[in-house]
């Protein structure tokens, strides 16, 4: 079975809401076996959803539509694909009665627009609603199937695990299972270069890598009966991408990189510090981001001016006068004073310049220093940021913040390693 998705909608199309149904829903179709072809969108217009819904049976035999199943005028996607079916819509009792219990739970009283909501097209599956009021359906007709689901993504979501999800199975005797290899330090194309082979000779599963934000995502997904079955395809993999990239990647299957270090950092009673400069807080932001930060995280300074440096790290004179605020040595220092100041196990600092304005022949916009400090540990990481003309203080600041919390986590190996 192949798949579209149709969302519904005039603010889709004025972009004034993000449209994450459509993600959502593609990751949970290929979990199933079911391939999905096209997104599409289209406004709040009978006409027009019509000659969408046309268009999307005739290359898929499965149309998954979210919105416009509510109590409101413009609400028209059930009526408008009931009559796609040639199917009357018809009074679903158990829909009234849950409407009524939804307002009367509320203290409100229910208007006659709202009760719309409880007319089906005949013969459909409807769905419950378990924290909206639009109840959702499907229709099967001439081996096509029309999904109809509420707008909110919340409402989505629920629905759909709920209720469409054991609905869909009877359509797959196959499920799709994917394991998230995270890499940092390394780019995609550099990635696909030296795992090509290996990329062309895997058929199922399949191996592909995906940019992201200074990281590439390398995803292997297999297609089997069972997830036991489609994980247990996919261990063959693992070695020899190990071997090739293997000191790339941080993670498997962990949704970003600070998770993955509060993670290790928790489960080796590790703690660590920041002192920043240049990313403004960054670190200690992406650090804290993550629930059971405090256990492992005392805190750290933003130290903009030499002086905070001075006053805060006790960065010296001489070495501000000599190499300068951006530099391997002050870097260095600034760890050591967080580190000292908050007596964690570990500690980080960035300094460096993320322009626009400042640069200079010999210390460039994109200069940055990333120090680590331990007891027994010192490493230094020099990095030269650039994206050409699309470079932003932002992408700088972002790069280095993510830099920080990768050295952070490779001292935090380290050290846990050798104790």
């Amino acid at each position: 079975m192949n798949a579209e998705i149709l969302c519904i909608g005039t603010e889709l199309l004025l972009g004034n809401v993000v449209n994450t149904n459509a993600t959502y829903l593609s990751q949970q179709l290929a979990r199933l076996g079911i391939s999905v072809y096209h997104h599409s969108v289209v406004g709040d217009n009978a006409q027009r959803l019509e000659d969408a819904l046309r268009i999307a049976f005739q290359r898929a035999d499965l149309v998954i539509t979210t919105g416009g199943l509510g109590p409101t005028y413009d609400d028209l996607s059930k009526e408008t694909i009931a009559n796609y079916f040639h199917r009357p819509l018809v009074l679903h009792q158990p829909s009234l009665d849950n409407l009524h219990a939804f307002y009367a739970s509320r203290a409100r009283k229910i208007t006659p627009n709202n009760e719309k909501q409880a007319y089906q097209p005949e013969g459909a599956i409807v769905f419950t609603n378990h924290s909206g009021t639009a109840p959702g359906a499907a229709i099967e007709d001439n081996g096509k199937v029309a999904i109809m689901l509420p707008g909110p993504p919340r409402e989505v979501k629920l629905m759909f695990e709920r209720e469409v999800l054991p609905y869909l199975q009877k359509f797959s005797n196959h499920i799709i299972v994917s394991r998230d290899l995270q890499l940092f330090g390394i780019g995609e194309s550099q990635v696909e270069t030296l795992l090509k082979e290996l990329m062309m000779q895997s058929t199922n599963p399949t191996l592909a890598p995906y940019a992201k934000e200074g990281e590439v995502n390398l995803r292997i997904t297999a297609s089997a009966a069972s997830a036991e079955e489609g994980y247990a395809m996919m261990e063959p993999l693992m070695e020899p991408i190990n071997q090739v990239v293997g000191k790339y990647i941080y993670g498997i299957d962990v949704p970003d990189l600070q998770t993955a270090l509060v993670t290790y950092l928790l489960e080796h009673h590790i703690t660590v510090s920041a002192a920043e400069s240049c990313t403004g807080g960054l670190v200690s932001k992406s650090i804290t981001d993550i629930a059971g930060c405090s256990d492992i995280y005392p805190g750290g300074v933003c130290s903009y001016s030499n002086e905070m440096k001075m006053k805060w790290l006790n960065v010296q004179t001489s070495t501000l006068e000599t190499h300068g605020a951006v530099s391997e040595e002050t870097a260095l220092e600034m760890a050591q004073g967080i580190r000292f100041a908050t007596g964690s196990d570990l500690a980080v600092s960035t300094t460096g310049i993320a322009g626009p304005g400042g640069g200079s022949a010999e210390k460039p916009v994109g200069l940055v220093y990333v120090a680590v400090v331990g007891e027994n540990y010192q490493h230094v990481e020099k990095l030269n940021i650039s994206y050409g003309e699309q470079t932003t203080r932002a992408m700088i600041r972002q790069r280095a913040a993510k830099n920080a919390l990768y050295q952070l986590l490779q001292a935090a190996k380290v050290i846990s390693q050798t104790d």
